[in-house]
């Protein structure tokens, strides 16, 4: 099984990958958004062999969604029509800011989006683990 963690913005794509044994979420790469982030993100799916998608969804600090969650849900409608796997939303809150701390403390070569993109999927590997 193969599952791939998506933190999509408006210029760049960060993907992130889990461990054989579903554990760990490992940064993967940062993909530049072309004229289609809906197909940048297919060709990525593709190219890791996924069999699920774990996509970060924007929330605010209360949980409410604006207007980048609304914008997510819509690209998430768009790839469920060109992809057969199973996508699933992820509360991304925070993943930004802690990703950026990763990367001043010289942890991260692979730069903060593949960063976030590991912290959402980590937080999805750890909340669908039995028990």
């Amino acid at each position: 099984m193969r599952i791939v963690g998506i933190d999509f913005g408006e210029r760049r794509i960060g993907v992130a990958a889990a461990d054989d044994r579903l554990r760990i979420a490992i940064p993967v790469e940062t993909v530049e958004v072309k004229s289609d982030p809906v197909a940048d993100i297919v060709k990525v799916a593709e190219d890791q062999r996924a069999d699920e998608l774990v996509v970060g969804l924007p929330l605010s600090l209360s949980g409410a969604e604006g207007p980048q969650a609304k914008r997510i849900r819509e690209a998430v409608e768009q790839l469920s029509t060109r992809l057969t796997i199973p996508i699933h939303l992820q509360d991304e809150r925070l993943t930004t800011a802690e990703a950026r701390r990763v990367v001043a403390v010289g942890k991260g070569g692979v730069g903060k989006d593949a960063i976030a993109a590991s912290l959402l999927l980590q937080a999805y590997l750890d909340s669908h683990r039995p028990v």
